[in-house]
């Protein structure tokens, strides 16, 4: 009897998790452009990536590359997407696995990353200044060894996030648990407290548009299988990001928020003495300066930037 009462809830436990997602799948709805331009799509390796445009195409070529987690998008550089196409012919692209990009279930890879960025810099742009977030920032330096970048600006750029788990991955891929799992770690208090640990200095910032956004985002078909790397901590790069930012030729800016905790200010303080760059550091920010601050952000940046194509 106490078998069958087991094996009774045990099924019930999986009924109800099934039914759980499933509500949660139909919750999330059609996932809109948050960035003002033109979209276009970018077909690379079977995979539609979507992007968008603003700007005057006879500036120089920016391209913005978002950070990685459950909730990632273009929506991140919102706040400085218009201001910075004031200035520069602008690109903001969704990665493959990310928001309105196809999200094929892939073994997503460092490597993946670095070529897409690769690929879609040579083929859409014309050496562009790359912007690029967090972990992303890792996949930019390796791309720039074989693309031309005009200049890399990188925000908290880390590589390293989590002690490689591959069994993770695994098991947040599986059907049932682990979509289980992902829509808790994706779920609305996850991300909103994403946003209020490591996002934002002050949490009254945070916009409830933006967290529903990464919210829709983090529930669309296929959303789990590029966090699941992310997670399991095996799209960190097999490379020393200080090594490879050394030995880059590209002109390259660090950008730091002076109260980041996920990758603290003390993390850019080395890298920038490894590497020998500039670092710039943003007040009562944390890992998300740009999106914070994002007038003093792009002050500086064009400044920065206008100085530097000058001779300056």
């Amino acid at each position: 009897m106490k078998a069958r009462n087991v094996l009774a809830g045990a099924v019930g436990a999986v009924g109800a998790a099934v039914v759980g997602n499933r509500l949660l799948a139909t919750r999330a709805g059609d996932l809109e452009n948050p960035l003002p331009g033109v979209e276009r799509t970018y077909r690379w390796r079977g995979i539609e990536a979507s992007y968008t445009v603003a700007g005057d195409p006879s500036d120089p070529d920016m391209l913005l590359l978002h950070g990685v987690h459950a909730g990632a998008s273009s929506h991140e550089f919102e706040p400085v997407f218009e201001r910075l196409a004031e200035h520069y012919h602008v690109v903001a692209v969704d990665l493959p696995g990310f928001a309105r990009s196809e999200r094929p279930p892939l073994v997503y890879s460092p490597t993946l990353y670095a070529e897409f960025v690769r690929d879609f810099a040579s083929e859409v742009t014309d050496e562009p200044i790359v912007v690029a977030s967090s972990l992303t920032g890792a996949f930019a330096a390796d791309a720039a060894t074989e693309t031309e970048f005009e200049a890399l600006v990188l925000i908290c750029p880390t590589d390293e996030t989590a002690t490689e788990r591959p069994w993770l991955r695994t098991l947040v891929r599986t059907p049932i648990v682990g979509t289980t799992i992902y829509n808790l770690l994706a779920s609305k208090p996850s991300i909103r407290y994403f946003y209020d640990r490591d996002g934002y200095y002050d949490s009254d910032r945070i916009d409830e548009r933006e967290v529903a956004y990464a919210w829709d985002s983090a529930h669309q078909p296929g959303a789990r299988y590029a966090p699941a790397s992310f997670a399991s901590g095996t799209l960190d790069p097999d490379f020393d990001l200080a090594t490879e930012l050394a030995e880059l030729e590209t002109p390259t800016t660090l950008v730091w928020g002076r109260d980041a905790k996920l990758v603290p200010l003390r993390n850019g303080r080395d890298l920038a003495e490894a590497a020998d760059l500039e670092l710039v550091v943003i007040d009562y920010a944390t890992q998300l300066p740009h999106a914070e601050h994002p007038e003093q952000f792009v002050e500086y940046l064009t400044a920065q930037l206008i100085h530097a194509d000058r001779g300056e």
